[in-house]
């Protein structure tokens, strides 16, 4: 896979501004491009796509395939003739500088709703032919994931640990009862599918055109309350009942004194492995269809995963336990061909995943916030960084670059501000010049970074549960002094797209 010197900015598309109360995949979305492409930026990063669940966090959803209907445009919709002005006159007043979750899925269902409604009465067969061809073309995943969603929303939107059994143990006379009481349901959730990856796949398009790559964003594990984990429990550690036996964290960390309880069930690799990784092949498949590249997150849990027994409160007693390796990246490989993955090695570290990431040429993440906790030999150091990685200033698990300077410890300001030489006046963008400086193939930073916008905007705090991915920038934010900042700093380092 050829990696061209490049630079890019992570924002996912939930941050970015808009009428209804969160980012969405419209004008805004299309604007966005235009900057970075203006810019001399060649990369955009998002985090994951899927339908959020718990917590609103896009590592929890309730699909590895599905896209999230909340990022549908309403704007978008009125040109398809899908919303009027009518359908938009009781749109609420929603804050311009946070996602206010509980209000935003209120509006934005209300409006798919609609527009389902006038798809139903529609004539014009442009729209249904597209409809049909997409069940078609997704029919593997689409089928299970909207009678998935029907169920739940006919039990509350509640786990499906708690619906009833026949439909927990997907008996199959209950569930082909259920399909034909709620056609109508179930064709709305397939139709919102539809509509997302419409609107995805025409962004996805001009980026493109306009010579900007997407990275986006794979978590290793699915969550529990998902149509995957619901209609392939063989393929995770799931009992009779239906509950894991043990799930997924890391041990204490640089994030977290009692480790990261994810609560996520684990594979049953050796299942897996039994079918050549098909349902794996598939997944990745669907991802580098949306995508040019793919951070795949957590790579290491590839090569051994922290195992945890379900019930545990913390993520501080468990195990290793070796993953499938070489065994499900020969197998991607040999089904797709080249493999446009960013490996995120960043925690324990050891040489076999090192040695699984350089088997496919995949290039690792270097974070520079970790990077003066030590000496001069620190691995995070620019000057220590091979080519063949890709360097950020922060990601959405840390804070902004000046929130970390303001809250970190003296010694390791002092640290960062002899190695950069500069007063720390102007931390983000101090950060920002020596990434872009080093020799990493790729350069990347928060958007809070390139606004300079302290810990009051960042995006996610690992160990905390809820509270976070509401952060959004704020309509005015692309000013021309930006844009002119941006194009600067590319030229300099040689990281121009244009």
């Amino acid at each position: 896979m050829k990696y061209n010197r490049a630079s890019g900015i992570i924002l996912h598309p939930s941050s970015l501004p808009g009428p209804d109360g969160i980012g969405d995949l419209g004008p805004e979305a299309f604007r966005w491009v235009d900057f970075l492409s203006e810019t001399g930026c060649g990369l955009w990063q998002v985090l994951p796509l899927g339908p959020t669940g718990y917590g609103d966090s896009p590592y929890q959803c309730f699909s590895a395939f599905a896209g999230n209907p909340y990022l549908v445009s309403s704007v978008l919709l009125m040109e398809m003739g899908l919303l009027s002005r009518i359908d938009l006159a009781d749109r609420p007043q929603f804050p311009i500088e946070k996602v206010d979750y509980s209000e935003v899925i209120q509006w934005k269902i209300k409006l798919l709703d609609r527009a389902y409604a006038k798809f139903q009465k529609s004539t014009r067969s442009g729209i249904r032919d597209a409809f049909e061809a997409f069940q078609q073309t997704q029919k593997d995943w689409l089928e299970d994931f909207a009678l998935f969603m029907a169920i739940k929303e006919d039990n509350g939107g509640g786990s499906w640990e708690h619906w009833p059994e026949n439909l927990r143990s997907r008996d199959a006379e209950t569930l082909e009862l259920f399909r034909q009481e709620h056609a109508q349901a179930i064709q709305n959730h397939t139709f919102r599918q539809f509509l997302f990856y419409q609107q995805w796949e025409t962004l996805h398009k001009y980026a493109n055109q306009k010579g900007i790559r997407i990275i986006g964003d794979v978590p290793i594990f699915v969550a529990y309350d998902s149509a995957d984990v619901w209609s392939h429990p063989e393929l995770f550690f799931i009992n009779k009942k239906g509950l894991p036996t043990v799930i997924a964290g890391v041990p204490p960390d640089y994030f977290s004194a009692t480790g990261q309880l994810w609560g996520n069930p684990l594979y049953r690799w050796s299942d897996h492995k039994k079918t050549g990784y098909s349902w794996w092949i598939k997944r990745m498949k669907s991802a580098f269809q949306l995508f040019d590249f793919i951070r795949l997150d957590h790579f290491r849990g590839f090569v051994a995963y922290w195992e945890v027994r379900y019930g545990k409160l913390t993520a501080e007693i468990g195990r290793w336990v070796p993953g499938p390796a070489a065994n499900l990246f020969d197998a991607i490989q040999n089904k797709l061909g080249d493999l446009p993955i960013i490996a995120e090695d960043l925690g324990v570290i050891t040489p076999d995943v090192v040695a699984l990431r350089d088997k496919y040429g995949l290039p690792g993440m270097k974070i520079f916030q970790f990077a003066f906790t030590n000496d001069p030999k620190d691995p995070f150091l620019p000057h220590n960084y091979p080519g063949h990685c890709v360097a950020y200033t922060g990601t959405h698990d840390n804070d902004t670059a000046r929130g970390w300077y303001e809250s970190a410890p003296e010694k390791e300001r002092d640290f960062c501000r002899r190695y950069i030489a500069r007063s720390g006046q102007d931390i983000s963008w101090d950060m920002i010049r020596v990434v872009w400086s080093s020799v990493a193939i790729m350069a990347l930073a928060p958007m809070q970074d390139l606004l300079n916008l302290g810990n009051e905007a960042r995006m996610n705090f690992p160990s905390r549960a809820s509270g976070n991915w509401f952060w959004r920038m704020t309509p005015n934010a692309l000013t021309p002094q930006l844009l002119a900042r941006v194009k600067e700093v590319n030229y300099l380092y040689g990281r121009s797209s244009n």
